[in-house]
């Protein structure tokens, strides 16, 4: 059995695991280690179900009365680390949202253990430290976004100086045919309204700005060793083909499938080795009409941050990542307009002398200056 420790538990990521152990795997995984930010009641229900032999509740107070007596007791975000250290997982499965989960990649990677990384802020944030990192302890870094495990998928078996590009796709969110003069009046209800994917708040929102393809193609960069010139954001609405390889030869790879989380998932969960899975298979009949279109900057102007971030370097992913943290939760609470998200960010981003990275200290003080400077704006 692989010992595996869910971050994010109650969340979508974390869920949809817990449903694919539930789904006759059960002998596969040892859950060993649950985390949630705030759900209390669900969370204590997993530990039960899953005999976790720790839990955190980041937002928790006191020991649950209904807590099983074996389950060791964790809360804040140090608890997430020590409900590690306690469970020495094999396996850790990051679906903490936002600056949250760096510090828990950090944990996974500095013991040499795999990663099946759904917290794309770690590699956004610290990115050439984190891989860096991973190449001196022997970890290996999953990638469970959908888009960065298709590419990680059509890479196997392939040599990577053979890669002329990569090409990232993108839904374009709700918005991809809206009338700009509007954006002003976005509602937050309207952008979470995701046409095709079932997401968190943050990334959702995202989805809507493009940040989210921005900090995939930062993503991209890191995991895949691209240059940033290698790397092509297209729109492709149906969300069929989750991304593309091309090689010097001419030669694209590509990997498709009906919208489904639990794919990727599952794909890390198990990998190197692939288990069956109950899932709506792709009909090319059905499917027979796949469009694809360039990406119009007036509407999408984050995705340009992405490779302002990589121009610039050092701490600069760290920057871009909190700012974004600080205007989305400031448009979903009313304060300020859609437009307003990308605009503010990139004023934080230009504003800011880039710092070196040379441990999680560095990434954090980035994380506390860009913050400051989003709220002062």
């Amino acid at each position: 059995m692989k010992r595996i420790a869910i971050l994010g538990s109650t969340g979508s990521i974390g869920t949809q695991a817990l449903d694919l152990i539930r789904d006759g795997r059960r002998a596969m995984f040892d859950v060993v280690g649950l985390a949630a930010r705030r759900s209390g009641a669900a969370l204590v229900q997993q530990a039960r179900e899953f005999s976790a032999g720790a839990v955190c509740l980041v937002e928790g107070g006191g020991r649950p009365p209904d807590l099983p007596a074996k389950t060791g007791w964790h809360t804040g975000a140090e608890g997430v680390l020590a409900m590690l250290d306690e469970t020495d997982p094999e396996l850790v499965l990051n679906g903490i949202t936002g600056a949250a989960g760096l510090a828990a990649s950090e944990w996974t990677v500095r013991r040499g253990r795999t990663l099946a990384l759904a917290n794309k802020e770690s590699l956004v944030m610290a990115g050439p430290w984190l891989i860096g990192l991973a190449g001196s302890t022997g970890a290996r870094i999953l990638p469970v976004d959908s888009e960065h495990c298709a590419i990680f998928q059509c890479l196997q078996g392939q040599q990577r100086d053979r890669v002329r590009r990569v090409l990232l796709t993108g839904s374009g969110g709700p918005f991809r045919t809206r009338d700009l003069d509007t954006f002003a009046s976005i509602t937050p209800a309207e952008a979470l309204a995701h046409p095709t994917w079932n997401m968190g708040p943050r990334i959702t929102v995202g989805s809507a700005t493009m940040m989210n393809k921005a900090f995939e193609v930062i993503e991209a960069r890191w995991l895949f060793d691209l240059r940033p010139e290698q790397i092509t954001v297209v729109l492709h609405p149906q969300s069929i083909v989750h991304s593309m390889v091309e090689f010097v030869d001419g030669s694209i790879l590509a990997q498709l499938g009906v919208p489904d989380m639990r794919v990727p998932i599952l794909y890390c969960l198990t990998y190197p080795d692939r288990t069956p899975l109950a899932f709506e298979p792709f009909d090319p009949v059905r499917f027979r009409t796949l469009t694809f279109e360039p990406v119009a900057p007036a509407r999408y102007p984050a995705l340009d941050l992405a490779y302002e971030v990589l121009r610039r370097g050092g701490d600069s992913g760290a920057v871009l990542n909190a700012a974004d943290e600080v205007l989305t939760e400031q448009f979903l609470a009313g304060r300020v307009p859609f437009p307003e998200i990308s605009r503010t960010v990139s004023r934080v981003l230009a504003a800011d002398v880039p710092g070196d990275v040379r441990g999680l200290a560095d990434v954090m003080r980035a994380d506390a200056r860009a913050r400051a400077a989003a709220l002062a704006e």
